[in-house]
């Protein structure tokens, strides 16, 4: 975004720009969005260090604009529902989208928003709990394994595997509820599940299966903010939870946590992309960008008819038409 130009009229500046949007070409707005993705993406970075990622995003963007990015959000869930269609015709890619965060992000609203423009016999949202007692039975993989989108498909992961690397590394009394043989639960138990998490990405990719993770990058003052606001709004208090209070003391832990799987996952075929969340009309365009840009290096397209197909389907149009 532009930074604001002294002596216009805030509502003229933004009346302008979303002129400026509404005439942009398929071309042009899939650019747009690639652009923006790649300042996000994290694809390789072993000296990845969160504090250097903006939980705010750009400096240009203010909450006046917010009828700009509802109109760029717009245009970005036309596009992903014209991808996806194109997805699902071709039936040999599958799209997983990973949404990780800290309580109160916004991970449902941005899934909520982004996709809701899709196909839903062409999408999953998986949210994951708690494990049950038949998933602790078996490896932490196995549940998310179950929930992998078909060939086509979207699926899409609220919170996910990650967890294991997350809450049970925060809370490592967890750990001891899974089961695990006791020689197994070793120093280097993190670091083993981060390369096993790791090469798991690596066979998706080799089988087809596009990853794409989103971090909702939110700050502590933030989250302050919405957990208020949920307490404060009769509408909202169904959201709240004594426990998200309770997560909220362990932060640092788990900022640390977040920058170590970043660190350890981002790969080139399975990207992370930490998504600046206090202003959540923003963030919804940049997660609206990064499926954008994943789905368009698909090279996707409608599966081309043949000419005996073709000729087949204009002798039964003849049929059709010929029909009293």
């Amino acid at each position: 975004m532009a930074t604001k130009k002294e002596n216009i009229p805030v509502a003229v500046e933004v009346k302008d720009k979303i002129a400026a949007l509404s005439v942009l070409s398929r071309k042009e707005l899939i650019s747009r969005a690639k652009k923006m993705a790649k300042e996000f993406r994290v694809v390789s970075d072993k000296k990845f260090n969160l504090k250097n990622y903006s939980t705010v995003g750009n400096p240009d963007f203010s909450k006046e604009d917010k009828p700009v990015a509802q109109q760029a959000l717009q245009q970005g869930v036309q596009l992903l529902a014209e991808m996806q269609d194109k997805l699902y015709a071709q039936n040999k890619w599958a799209l997983l989208v990973i949404f990780q965060a800290m309580d109160a992000a916004g991970k449902d609203g941005a899934i909520k928003h982004v996709m809701s423009g899709i196909n839903p016999q062409g999408c999953e949202v998986t949210s994951f709990k708690s494990p049950t007692s038949e998933e602790i039975n078996h490896d932490y993989l196995w549940r998310c394994m179950k929930r992998l989108p078909e060939r086509g498909r979207i699926g899409i992961f609220n919170r996910s595997y990650y967890e294991e690397v997350l809450v049970v590394r925060v809370h490592e009394g967890i750990l001891k509820s899974q089961k695990l043989p006791e020689k197994l639960v070793t120093e280097n138990i993190w670091d083993d599940r981060l390369n096993d998490i790791r090469n798991f990405e690596s066979y998706l990719a080799n089988n087809g299966i596009m990853v794409v993770k989103i971090f909702l990058h939110v700050s502590k003052k933030e989250q302050k903010k919405r957990f208020l606001e949920r307490i404060d709004k009769a509408d909202k208090n169904w959201k709240f939870s004594n426990a998200d209070v309770t997560e909220r003391k362990y932060w640092k832990q788990y900022q640390t946590a977040y920058e170590e799987l970043i660190k350890h996952t981002a790969t080139e075929t399975s990207p992370w992309y930490v998504v600046p969340a206090d202003y959540k009309p923003y963030a919804r365009v940049v997660v609206a960008s990064a499926i954008i840009n994943a789905l368009d290096t698909m090279k996707l397209a409608y599966p081309i008819v043949n000419p005996e197909q073709l000729a087949e389907l204009q002798r039964l149009k003849l049929d059709l038409l010929a029909e009293k």
